[in-house]
Protein backbone atom coordinates (compact mmCIF):
# COMPACT_ATOMS: atom_id res chain seq x y z
CA UNK A 1 0.00 0.00 0.00
CA UNK A 2 1.29 3.21 -1.26
CA UNK A 3 2.02 5.54 2.04
CA UNK A 4 -0.28 9.12 2.44
CA UNK A 5 1.52 11.23 3.93
CA UNK A 6 0.24 15.21 4.67
CA UNK A 7 3.17 16.15 2.22
CA UNK A 8 2.45 14.28 -0.57
CA UNK A 9 -1.78 14.70 -0.15
CA UNK A 10 -0.76 18.40 -0.27
CA UNK A 11 1.80 18.87 -2.79
CA UNK A 12 1.57 19.62 -7.00
CA UNK A 13 -1.48 21.31 -8.70
CA UNK A 14 -3.51 19.67 -5.88
CA UNK A 15 -2.31 21.50 -2.96
CA UNK A 16 -4.44 23.32 -1.00
CA UNK A 17 -4.42 26.96 -0.02
CA UNK A 18 -3.46 26.92 3.83
CA UNK A 19 -3.33 22.62 3.71
CA UNK A 20 -6.34 20.56 5.37
CA UNK A 21 -6.90 22.74 8.53
CA UNK A 22 -7.85 25.39 5.60
CA UNK A 23 -10.22 23.61 4.53
CA UNK A 24 -11.93 23.00 7.91
CA UNK A 25 -11.92 26.68 8.55
CA UNK A 26 -13.02 27.86 5.16
CA UNK A 27 -15.38 24.69 4.32
CA UNK A 28 -14.31 24.94 0.69
CA UNK A 29 -11.18 23.99 -1.84
CA UNK A 30 -10.30 25.18 -4.87
CA UNK A 31 -12.16 22.99 -7.24
CA UNK A 32 -9.75 19.73 -9.78
CA UNK A 33 -9.03 20.97 -13.34
CA UNK A 34 -9.99 17.55 -14.11
CA UNK A 35 -13.53 16.15 -12.11
CA UNK A 36 -12.56 12.90 -9.78
CA UNK A 37 -14.87 11.08 -8.28
CA UNK A 38 -15.12 9.52 -4.69
CA UNK A 39 -17.15 6.51 -3.43
CA UNK A 40 -18.50 6.90 0.08
CA UNK A 41 -20.29 3.78 1.98
CA UNK A 42 -22.68 4.29 4.65
CA UNK A 43 -25.06 2.60 6.23
CA UNK A 44 -28.74 3.40 5.52
CA UNK A 45 -29.72 6.13 7.82
CA UNK A 46 -32.62 5.39 10.27
CA UNK A 47 -33.78 9.49 9.66
CA UNK A 48 -33.95 9.15 5.70
CA UNK A 49 -34.21 13.03 5.48
CA UNK A 50 -30.23 12.64 6.28
CA UNK A 51 -29.54 10.03 3.11
CA UNK A 52 -31.59 12.33 0.96
CA UNK A 53 -29.60 15.44 2.10
CA UNK A 54 -26.27 13.49 1.45
CA UNK A 55 -27.61 12.52 -1.59
CA UNK A 56 -29.12 15.61 -2.99
CA UNK A 57 -27.71 18.79 -1.73
CA UNK A 58 -24.57 17.36 -0.06
CA UNK A 59 -23.55 15.59 -3.44
CA UNK A 60 -24.18 18.79 -5.55
CA UNK A 61 -22.17 21.10 -3.11
CA UNK A 62 -19.30 19.01 -3.09
CA UNK A 63 -19.13 18.56 -6.61
CA UNK A 64 -19.28 22.87 -6.94
CA UNK A 65 -17.01 23.43 -3.93
CA UNK A 66 -14.11 20.22 -4.75
CA UNK A 67 -15.20 19.64 -8.44
CA UNK A 68 -15.12 15.88 -6.83
CA UNK A 69 -18.60 13.90 -7.85
CA UNK A 70 -19.68 12.47 -4.48
CA UNK A 71 -21.08 8.79 -5.41
CA UNK A 72 -23.60 7.55 -2.00
CA UNK A 73 -24.17 4.14 -1.49
CA UNK A 74 -26.42 3.52 1.19
CA UNK A 75 -26.30 -0.83 2.69
CA UNK A 76 -28.14 -2.33 5.79
CA UNK A 77 -25.29 -1.63 8.84
CA UNK A 78 -24.90 -5.59 9.34
CA UNK A 79 -23.84 -5.87 5.89
CA UNK A 80 -21.00 -3.58 5.77
CA UNK A 81 -18.31 -5.53 7.22
CA UNK A 82 -18.62 -8.18 4.70
CA UNK A 83 -18.12 -5.61 1.90
CA UNK A 84 -14.61 -3.86 3.60
CA UNK A 85 -14.02 -7.03 3.80
CA UNK A 86 -14.18 -8.38 0.48
CA UNK A 87 -13.14 -4.97 -1.09
CA UNK A 88 -9.70 -5.43 1.48
CA UNK A 89 -9.35 -8.92 -0.11
CA UNK A 90 -9.97 -8.04 -4.10
CA UNK A 91 -7.85 -4.44 -3.67
CA UNK A 92 -10.93 -2.80 -5.12
CA UNK A 93 -14.58 -0.92 -3.78
CA UNK A 94 -15.85 2.30 -2.22
CA UNK A 95 -12.74 4.67 -1.34
CA UNK A 96 -14.75 5.79 2.08
CA UNK A 97 -16.31 3.45 4.74
CA UNK A 98 -18.49 4.94 7.15
CA UNK A 99 -17.97 2.03 9.85
CA UNK A 100 -19.90 1.58 13.39
CA UNK A 101 -18.31 0.86 16.79
CA UNK A 102 -14.93 0.00 16.95
CA UNK A 103 -14.67 -2.25 13.17
CA UNK A 104 -12.32 0.39 12.00
CA UNK A 105 -9.84 -1.35 14.44
CA UNK A 106 -9.89 -4.77 12.51
CA UNK A 107 -8.95 -3.31 9.43
CA UNK A 108 -5.70 -1.04 10.57
CA UNK A 109 -3.57 -2.25 8.49
CA UNK A 110 -5.84 -1.35 5.14
CA UNK A 111 -6.22 2.10 5.77
CA UNK A 112 -4.86 5.19 5.12
CA UNK A 113 -3.40 7.65 7.93
CA UNK A 114 -6.08 10.51 8.32
CA UNK A 115 -4.28 12.06 11.32
CA UNK A 116 -3.99 15.66 9.47
CA UNK A 117 -7.51 15.44 9.15
CA UNK A 118 -8.66 14.86 12.78
CA UNK A 119 -6.03 16.18 14.20
CA UNK A 120 -7.03 19.79 12.98
CA UNK A 121 -11.15 18.96 13.61
CA UNK A 122 -10.47 17.79 16.94
CA UNK A 123 -8.49 21.30 17.60
CA UNK A 124 -11.18 23.74 15.23
CA UNK A 125 -14.11 21.61 16.93
CA UNK A 126 -13.60 21.42 21.14
CA UNK A 127 -11.80 18.06 21.11
CA UNK A 128 -12.56 14.50 20.60
CA UNK A 129 -14.92 12.42 22.84
CA UNK A 130 -13.32 9.43 24.62
CA UNK A 131 -15.41 6.65 22.60
CA UNK A 132 -14.56 8.50 19.27
CA UNK A 133 -10.92 8.34 19.85
CA UNK A 134 -11.16 5.03 21.01
CA UNK A 135 -12.18 3.68 17.83
CA UNK A 136 -10.40 5.69 15.45
CA UNK A 137 -7.06 5.86 16.53
CA UNK A 138 -4.91 3.12 17.45
CA UNK A 139 -2.68 4.60 19.80
CA UNK A 140 -0.07 5.97 17.13
CA UNK A 141 -2.18 7.22 14.30
CA UNK A 142 -5.60 8.10 13.17
CA UNK A 143 -6.69 5.54 11.33
CA UNK A 144 -10.03 7.34 10.81
CA UNK A 145 -12.16 10.29 10.70
CA UNK A 146 -14.61 10.10 13.51
CA UNK A 147 -17.79 10.71 12.17
CA UNK A 148 -21.03 10.98 14.87
CA UNK A 149 -21.76 9.06 17.75
CA UNK A 150 -25.39 7.75 18.19
CA UNK A 151 -26.91 7.84 21.32
CA UNK A 152 -29.01 5.54 23.14
CA UNK A 153 -31.42 5.50 25.69
CA UNK A 154 -34.82 3.92 26.79
CA UNK A 155 -37.29 5.08 25.03
CA UNK A 156 -40.90 4.32 26.65
CA UNK A 157 -44.76 4.92 26.90
CA UNK A 158 -45.23 7.44 29.54
CA UNK A 159 -49.00 6.50 30.33
CA UNK A 160 -48.16 2.78 30.23
CA UNK A 161 -45.92 3.94 33.08
CA UNK A 162 -48.19 5.82 34.97
CA UNK A 163 -50.39 2.69 35.09
CA UNK A 164 -48.18 0.84 37.35
CA UNK A 165 -47.16 3.44 39.69
CA UNK A 166 -44.46 5.46 37.76
CA UNK A 167 -46.34 8.97 37.18
CA UNK A 168 -44.62 12.21 36.80
CA UNK A 169 -41.81 10.98 34.22
CA UNK A 170 -40.17 8.14 37.03
CA UNK A 171 -38.44 5.09 35.45
CA UNK A 172 -37.11 2.03 37.06
CA UNK A 173 -33.82 2.93 38.89
CA UNK A 174 -32.33 -0.80 39.09
CA UNK A 175 -32.79 -3.81 37.16
CA UNK A 176 -34.71 -5.40 39.63
CA UNK A 177 -37.23 -2.36 39.62
CA UNK A 178 -37.38 -2.32 35.82
CA UNK A 179 -38.06 -6.09 35.71
CA UNK A 180 -40.44 -6.27 38.20
CA UNK A 181 -42.71 -2.93 36.43
CA UNK A 182 -41.96 -5.68 33.00
CA UNK A 183 -43.63 -8.32 34.56
CA UNK A 184 -46.50 -5.83 35.27
CA UNK A 185 -46.24 -4.68 31.65
CA UNK A 186 -45.99 -8.07 29.86
CA UNK A 187 -49.02 -9.41 31.95
CA UNK A 188 -51.07 -6.13 30.36
CA UNK A 189 -49.67 -7.76 26.53
CA UNK A 190 -46.71 -4.55 26.97
CA UNK A 191 -43.61 -6.62 27.15
CA UNK A 192 -39.96 -4.50 27.08
CA UNK A 193 -38.86 -4.87 23.53
CA UNK A 194 -35.22 -5.46 23.60
CA UNK A 195 -32.83 -7.67 20.98
CA UNK A 196 -30.32 -9.76 21.92
CA UNK A 197 -29.56 -10.86 18.21
CA UNK A 198 -26.38 -10.32 16.05
CA UNK A 199 -27.36 -6.59 14.83
CA UNK A 200 -24.80 -3.86 15.44
CA UNK A 201 -26.40 -1.50 17.79
CA UNK A 202 -29.00 -1.94 20.13
CA UNK A 203 -28.02 -5.43 21.43
CA UNK A 204 -24.16 -4.83 22.22
CA UNK A 205 -25.18 -1.16 23.09
CA UNK A 206 -27.53 -3.02 26.04
CA UNK A 207 -25.57 -6.15 26.82
CA UNK A 208 -21.90 -3.99 27.81
CA UNK A 209 -23.20 -1.54 30.13
CA UNK A 210 -25.82 -4.83 31.64
CA UNK A 211 -22.88 -6.28 32.46
CA UNK A 212 -20.49 -3.71 33.59
CA UNK A 213 -23.27 -2.60 35.52
CA UNK A 214 -23.08 -5.83 37.60
CA UNK A 215 -19.40 -5.66 38.00
CA UNK A 216 -18.24 -8.35 35.03
CA UNK A 217 -15.87 -7.34 32.48
CA UNK A 218 -14.08 -8.84 29.45
CA UNK A 219 -10.69 -8.65 30.36
CA UNK A 220 -8.21 -6.25 32.28
CA UNK A 221 -6.63 -3.48 32.05
CA UNK A 222 -3.55 -5.23 29.75
CA UNK A 223 -5.94 -6.46 27.39
CA UNK A 224 -4.78 -9.74 27.58
CA UNK A 225 -5.83 -10.98 30.64
CA UNK A 226 -9.10 -12.38 30.36
CA UNK A 227 -11.52 -11.65 33.00
CA UNK A 228 -15.32 -12.81 32.62
CA UNK A 229 -15.83 -15.64 34.11
CA UNK A 230 -16.50 -13.53 37.61
CA UNK A 231 -19.17 -14.13 40.44
CA UNK A 232 -20.23 -10.87 39.05
CA UNK A 233 -20.78 -12.44 35.38
CA UNK A 234 -22.79 -15.59 36.79
CA UNK A 235 -25.08 -13.21 38.91
CA UNK A 236 -25.69 -11.27 35.67
CA UNK A 237 -26.56 -13.60 33.89
CA UNK A 238 -29.06 -15.37 36.24
CA UNK A 239 -31.04 -12.70 36.38
CA UNK A 240 -31.33 -12.23 33.12
CA UNK A 241 -33.13 -15.38 32.57
CA UNK A 242 -35.98 -14.54 34.44
CA UNK A 243 -35.68 -11.08 33.96
CA UNK A 244 -36.36 -12.09 29.82
CA UNK A 245 -38.93 -14.17 30.66
CA UNK A 246 -40.70 -12.27 32.85
CA UNK A 247 -40.86 -8.75 31.18
CA UNK A 248 -39.52 -9.32 27.93
CA UNK A 249 -40.95 -9.85 24.18
CA UNK A 250 -39.11 -13.60 23.88
CA UNK A 251 -39.04 -13.07 20.21
CA UNK A 252 -36.06 -10.27 20.49
CA UNK A 253 -33.73 -13.13 20.14
CA UNK A 254 -34.10 -12.89 16.45
CA UNK A 255 -34.54 -9.16 16.49
CA UNK A 256 -32.44 -6.62 14.37
CA UNK A 257 -32.15 -3.05 14.75
CA UNK A 258 -35.14 -2.01 13.26
CA UNK A 259 -37.34 -4.82 14.82
CA UNK A 260 -37.75 -2.99 18.00
CA UNK A 261 -38.54 0.33 16.36
CA UNK A 262 -41.79 -1.25 14.59
CA UNK A 263 -43.06 -3.28 17.53
CA UNK A 264 -42.94 0.05 19.32
CA UNK A 265 -44.88 2.36 17.17
CA UNK A 266 -47.42 -0.20 16.88
CA UNK A 267 -47.83 0.04 20.55
CA UNK A 268 -46.59 -4.09 20.70
CA UNK A 269 -44.05 -3.55 23.54
CA UNK A 270 -44.03 -0.89 26.00
CA UNK A 271 -39.78 0.22 26.30
CA UNK A 272 -36.83 -0.39 24.66
CA UNK A 273 -33.35 0.84 24.25
CA UNK A 274 -32.78 2.71 21.38
CA UNK A 275 -31.74 6.04 19.39
CA UNK A 276 -33.73 8.82 19.25
CA UNK A 277 -35.17 7.53 15.21
CA UNK A 278 -38.75 6.26 17.08
CA UNK A 279 -39.43 9.64 18.63
CA UNK A 280 -38.39 11.77 15.76
CA UNK A 281 -40.52 9.21 13.13
CA UNK A 282 -43.42 9.93 15.74
CA UNK A 283 -42.38 14.13 15.32
CA UNK A 284 -42.44 13.48 11.81
CA UNK A 285 -45.88 11.79 10.83
CA UNK A 286 -48.01 12.86 14.12
CA UNK A 287 -50.86 11.98 11.77
CA UNK A 288 -49.91 8.25 11.13
CA UNK A 289 -48.53 7.10 14.77
CA UNK A 290 -50.98 7.09 17.62
CA UNK A 291 -51.74 6.05 20.63
CA UNK A 292 -54.52 3.79 21.52
CA UNK A 293 -56.94 6.38 22.95
CA UNK A 294 -56.44 8.31 19.68
CA UNK A 295 -53.60 10.80 20.63
CA UNK A 296 -50.43 11.74 19.04
CA UNK A 297 -47.78 9.13 20.32
CA UNK A 298 -45.16 11.29 20.56
CA UNK A 299 -46.83 13.29 23.14
CA UNK A 300 -46.49 9.85 25.13
CA UNK A 301 -42.83 9.01 24.68
CA UNK A 302 -39.85 9.62 27.34
CA UNK A 303 -36.43 8.47 27.42
CA UNK A 304 -34.52 7.13 30.52
CA UNK A 305 -31.24 5.73 31.04
CA UNK A 306 -30.51 1.78 31.28
CA UNK A 307 -31.01 0.80 34.90
CA UNK A 308 -27.98 0.57 37.80
CA UNK A 309 -26.69 -2.61 39.15
CA UNK A 310 -24.54 -3.70 41.53
CA UNK A 311 -21.60 -2.17 40.43
CA UNK A 312 -23.43 0.53 38.73
CA UNK A 313 -24.78 2.36 36.12
CA UNK A 314 -22.85 2.28 32.67
CA UNK A 315 -24.06 3.22 29.16
CA UNK A 316 -22.67 2.65 25.62
CA UNK A 317 -23.52 4.59 22.58
CA UNK A 318 -22.42 3.80 18.93
CA UNK A 319 -19.84 5.31 17.12
CA UNK A 320 -19.30 5.99 13.18
CA UNK A 321 -16.18 6.67 11.79
CA UNK A 322 -14.79 7.02 7.84
CA UNK A 323 -12.31 4.78 6.66
CA UNK A 324 -10.25 6.30 4.03
CA UNK A 325 -9.29 2.34 2.08
CA UNK A 326 -5.40 1.83 1.45
CA UNK A 327 -6.68 0.06 -1.93
CA UNK A 328 -8.31 3.46 -2.82
CA UNK A 329 -6.99 5.54 -6.11
CA UNK A 330 -8.83 8.55 -5.33
CA UNK A 331 -6.62 9.29 -2.24
CA UNK A 332 -5.68 13.07 -2.77
CA UNK A 333 -9.70 13.62 -3.50
CA UNK A 334 -10.72 11.48 -0.73
CA UNK A 335 -8.92 13.27 1.52
CA UNK A 336 -10.22 16.55 0.49
CA UNK A 337 -13.81 15.67 0.65
CA UNK A 338 -13.17 14.19 4.48
CA UNK A 339 -12.25 17.55 5.51
CA UNK A 340 -14.97 19.28 3.46
CA UNK A 341 -17.87 17.27 4.73
CA UNK A 342 -16.57 17.32 8.42
CA UNK A 343 -16.02 21.45 8.09
CA UNK A 344 -18.67 23.35 10.38
CA UNK A 345 -20.99 24.70 7.69
CA UNK A 346 -21.30 21.55 5.67
CA UNK A 347 -21.46 18.89 8.70
CA UNK A 348 -23.68 21.62 10.49
CA UNK A 349 -26.39 20.69 7.40
CA UNK A 350 -26.35 17.58 8.03
CA UNK A 351 -25.96 17.38 11.89
CA UNK A 352 -29.58 19.19 11.87
CA UNK A 353 -31.32 16.76 9.69
CA UNK A 354 -30.30 14.32 12.54
CA UNK A 355 -32.81 16.22 14.33
CA UNK A 356 -31.21 14.92 17.47
CA UNK A 357 -30.13 11.20 16.74
CA UNK A 358 -26.50 11.81 16.00
CA UNK A 359 -24.47 13.99 18.00
CA UNK A 360 -21.32 15.42 16.46
CA UNK A 361 -17.61 13.28 17.72
CA UNK A 362 -16.56 16.85 19.24
CA UNK A 363 -17.78 18.66 22.14
CA UNK A 364 -18.70 22.04 19.96
CA UNK A 365 -22.05 20.34 18.87
CA UNK A 366 -23.00 19.96 22.48
CA UNK A 367 -23.71 24.04 21.99
CA UNK A 368 -26.04 23.85 18.73
CA UNK A 369 -29.27 25.62 19.16
CA UNK A 370 -30.78 22.46 17.92
CA UNK A 371 -30.47 21.00 21.29
CA UNK A 372 -32.91 24.11 22.47
CA UNK A 373 -35.59 23.06 20.39
CA UNK A 374 -37.40 19.98 22.69
CA UNK A 375 -36.46 19.35 26.03
CA UNK A 376 -37.53 15.66 25.55
CA UNK A 377 -34.43 15.39 22.83
CA UNK A 378 -32.20 16.99 25.93
CA UNK A 379 -30.89 13.41 27.21
CA UNK A 380 -29.36 12.66 24.12
CA UNK A 381 -27.26 16.44 23.67
CA UNK A 382 -24.53 14.91 26.77
CA UNK A 383 -24.81 10.94 25.84
CA UNK A 384 -21.33 10.65 23.79
CA UNK A 385 -19.87 12.23 27.48
CA UNK A 386 -21.06 8.68 29.25
CA UNK A 387 -20.38 5.52 29.07
CA UNK A 388 -17.46 3.35 28.81
CA UNK A 389 -16.15 1.83 25.39
CA UNK A 390 -17.33 -1.36 24.50
CA UNK A 391 -14.54 -3.93 24.41
CA UNK A 392 -11.72 -1.30 24.81
CA UNK A 393 -10.76 -1.90 28.36
CA UNK A 394 -7.17 -2.20 27.37
CA UNK A 395 -4.06 -1.54 24.79
CA UNK A 396 -5.40 -4.48 22.66
CA UNK A 397 -7.58 -2.21 20.37
CA UNK A 398 -7.23 -4.11 17.60
CA UNK A 399 -8.02 -7.52 19.03
CA UNK A 400 -10.71 -6.31 21.21
CA UNK A 401 -12.85 -5.07 18.23
CA UNK A 402 -13.58 -8.18 17.11
CA UNK A 403 -14.97 -9.11 20.33
CA UNK A 404 -18.22 -6.64 19.18
CA UNK A 405 -18.11 -7.98 15.45
CA UNK A 406 -18.10 -11.67 17.49
CA UNK A 407 -20.82 -10.52 19.42
CA UNK A 408 -19.53 -13.11 22.23
CA UNK A 409 -21.14 -11.14 25.30
CA UNK A 410 -24.49 -10.57 23.48
CA UNK A 411 -24.13 -14.40 22.85
CA UNK A 412 -23.93 -15.22 26.40
CA UNK A 413 -26.90 -13.63 27.35
CA UNK A 414 -28.80 -15.32 24.28
CA UNK A 415 -27.66 -18.77 24.89
CA UNK A 416 -28.66 -18.62 28.61
CA UNK A 417 -32.49 -17.24 28.36
CA UNK A 418 -32.66 -20.79 25.41
CA UNK A 419 -31.54 -22.97 28.47
CA UNK A 420 -27.80 -23.70 28.52
CA UNK A 421 -27.24 -22.89 32.42
CA UNK A 422 -25.63 -19.34 32.99
CA UNK A 423 -22.09 -21.03 34.45
CA UNK A 424 -22.12 -22.71 31.29
CA UNK A 425 -22.95 -19.95 29.15
CA UNK A 426 -20.08 -17.86 31.21
CA UNK A 427 -17.16 -20.54 30.51
CA UNK A 428 -18.84 -20.52 26.90
CA UNK A 429 -17.84 -17.08 26.33
CA UNK A 430 -14.93 -17.28 28.15
CA UNK A 431 -13.58 -19.76 25.78
CA UNK A 432 -14.61 -16.93 22.80
CA UNK A 433 -12.50 -14.17 24.46
CA UNK A 434 -9.58 -16.16 24.65
CA UNK A 435 -9.62 -16.65 20.85
CA UNK A 436 -9.91 -13.46 20.75
CA UNK A 437 -7.30 -11.51 23.46
CA UNK A 438 -4.75 -14.78 23.62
Amino acid sequence: MTTVTRRNVLKGGTALAGGMAGILAVGRAPAYAQAATVHWLRWTDFVPASDQLLRNEIAKECEKALGIKLNIETINANDIQARVTSAIQSGSGPDIVCVLNNWGQLYGESVVDVSDIAEALGKSQGGFYETSRAVANDGKKWIAVPWSIVGLQIAYRKSWFAEIGYTDGKFPQTWEEYREAGKKLKAKGRPIGQTLGHTFGDAPAFAYPYLWSWGGKEVEADGKTIALNSPATVESVKFMVAFWKDAHDEGGLAWDDSNNNRAFLSGTCSATLNGASIYIETLRKPDTYKTETGGPLKDDILHAALPKGPGGQFSYHVPFSNLLMGYSKNQDAAKKFLGWIHSKDVYDKWFVSQKGFSVGPTTDWEKHKLWGDDPIMLPYKQAARTGRFAGYEGPSTRRAAEVVTKYVIVDMYAKAVQGMPPEDAVKWAEAELRKVYV
